[in-house]
């Protein structure tokens, strides 16, 4: 099993490391292996939450997530978003911004450097948004109740999630957008552009979670009618295909994965620069993570991990909530990769230990149950 799901990782890591000392020796394929643990590290939340979206799609879908999926994943976000986000902030064409990348690494990392606030409310609004819908929502089963009761209560209250991020958005923009270095001896703010960036993220949340919500809603409604036409095309002689029975709900399920994706990425993206400003090397690097990444999604859902450590889903959302707060704090302070990383681990392993305590308490009820259940013997 782990094999059949880790298999591809395995051959990326191989040609990736291989590929690294190829081009710039053992010093490279250091480089190269770090940026890969530091991207796991960053994303392991982002498997968890993907999980929960992803064992809602069928096994064609599936295999979309690890094959076009990870195309998009690696060489979408890894390495055309940086060279887009250079050639936006300086004006410059494409080839140009590549050639700039390849030559002028210094002046490369400027440049994103100088975009990050955007690419940081962006990110973050997004997040935020994924992070409140979760805690706003009334669910069956919660981690800590203390907290999520009266939240689930307030999340009666229509909008409440937007304006919140809204408000959380107008504070970051005021507080932190107007940064301090000097440009040419002028002062640059930023708020306005992280205002137009963050309501980019927020309006891109609602659209695609919006579509992915609306077709998902109507996911159960499909399912009753394939079997029936499954039937019909039987008996005609034409099978329906795999992409017919995915339907539209799984189709904007991808969508919606393919955008947090997105995000999530945004902080591995900004953190390989504190390692290396090579693009090529930073492309192998998070390339190796990112397939890990989605290996590890679809890991847990065919072992039904979720399923059975019910904690693993808040702590990865509460995780979620922690990295857009970091986002947005980083537009204008620098927060160690580390500290980002370290602090989504051990909410996680919270929630998980939460759940091994939950099972066991369980197991124990059950078995006392069946205890007591039991006809004495010579009755």
């Amino acid at each position: 099993m782990v094999l059949k799901t880790f298999g591809w990782s395995f051959a990326v890591t191989a040609l990736g490391l291989v590929a690294a000392i190829l081009f710039g020796g053992w010093t490279a394929f250091g480089i190269v292996a770090i940026l890969s643990i530091l991207e796991i590290s960053l994303s392991f939340d982002n498997a968890v939450v993907n999980a929960g979206i992803l064992k809602k799609m069928n096994a064609f879908w599936q295999k979309i997530f690890l094959t076009i999926g990870i195309l998009i994943a690696v060489f979408g976000m890894r390495l055309v978003f940086p060279v887009v986000i250079v050639a936006v902030s300086a004006q410059l064409g494409p080839i140009e911004a590549v050639d700039l990348a390849l030559s002028d690494k210094d002046r490369y990392q400027e440049l994103v450097t100088d975009a990050h606030p955007a690419i940081a409310a962006f990110g973050g609004m997004f997040l935020l948004m994924i992070f409140l819908d979760f805690i706003f929502e009334d669910r069956d089963i919660k981690w800590l109740a203390w907290l999520e009761r009266p939240l689930a209560k307030l999340g009666k209250i229509d909008m409440l999630s937007v304006c919140i991020a809204l408000i959380i958005l107008l504070v970051s923009a005021l507080t932190f957008a107007t940064q301090a270095h000097q440009h040419g001896g002028a002062h640059v703010d930023k708020s306005s552009t992280v205002l137009l960036a963050g309501i980019a993220g927020l309006i891109t949340y609602m659209i695609v979670g919006g579509l992915s919500g609306y077709f998902e809603d109507k996911l159960e409604e499909e399912e009753e009618h394939e079997h029936e036409a499954e039937e019909q095309a039987e008996r005609e002689g034409k099978p329906r295909s795999a992409v017919a029975l995915a339907g539209k709900a799984a189709f904007f399920m991808f969508l919606y994965l393919e955008v947090l994706d997105a995000s999530f990425s945004f902080d591995g993206v900004i953190g390989a620069f504190a390692i290396t400003n090579d693009i090529v090397l930073m492309a192998l690097g998070l390339g190796i993570g990112a397939m890990y990444v989605r290996s590890l999604t679809v890991y847990l859902v065919r072992q039904g991990t979720l399923d059975d450590y019910v904690y693993l889903e808040h702590g990865a959302h509460y995780a979620i909530g922690a990295l857009a707060l970091i986002l947005l704090v980083t537009i204008q302070y620098e927060i160690n990769e580390i500290v980002t990383g370290l602090i989504g681990v051990v909410l996680i392993g919270a929630s998980f230990w939460s759940s091994v305590r939950r099972n066991k308490r369980l197991a124990a009820a059950e078995g006392d149950a069946g205890d007591r259940t039991e006809v004495p013997s010579g009755v």
